[in-house]
């Protein structure tokens, strides 16, 4: 017998949310964040703008979450384009949102905070 597995959707994150044209944008993901699902929680580097995964132990920006990647992305070799949710009003599951392997509570706690911050509210 074949199991199948349905991954991510792009947006499946998403509850509801203003106006989509306000709420998102196309941004840069930096070369080397590799493959990143609909729903990571992105941080974005000081220097140069980009955006990558939220790294929470890092200290070039990304340790704070700055939005949430709208859909599949690559950036594994190269810089890439993706949509992000980068402000609100907007409303997420919570349990459908990709977070740094290793993330303990506190820091998932201060990220919460961050897109709370952007108006992006997690439910």
């Amino acid at each position: 017998m074949t199991t199948l597995t349905e991954g991510r959707h792009p947006g499946g994150f998403l509850v509801w949310e203003a106006l989509r044209d306000y709420t998102r944008e196309t941004i840069t993901l930096a070369s080397g964040a590799g493959k990143l699902e609909p729903g990571t929680v992105l941080g974005k580097i000081t220097s140069g703008g980009k955006f990558t995964r939220l790294a929470p132990a890092a200290s070039n920006g990304s340790q704070t979450a700055a939005g949430i990647l709208w859909g599949p992305a690559d950036a594994s070799a190269a810089d890439a384009p993706a949509v992000a949710v980068l402000r609100g009003p907007a409303i997420v599951n919570r349990n459908e949102l990709v977070w740094p392997t290793g993330a303990t509570e506190p820091q998932i706690t201060a990220a919460t905070a961050a897109l709370t911050a952007l108006g992006i509210l997690l439910r």
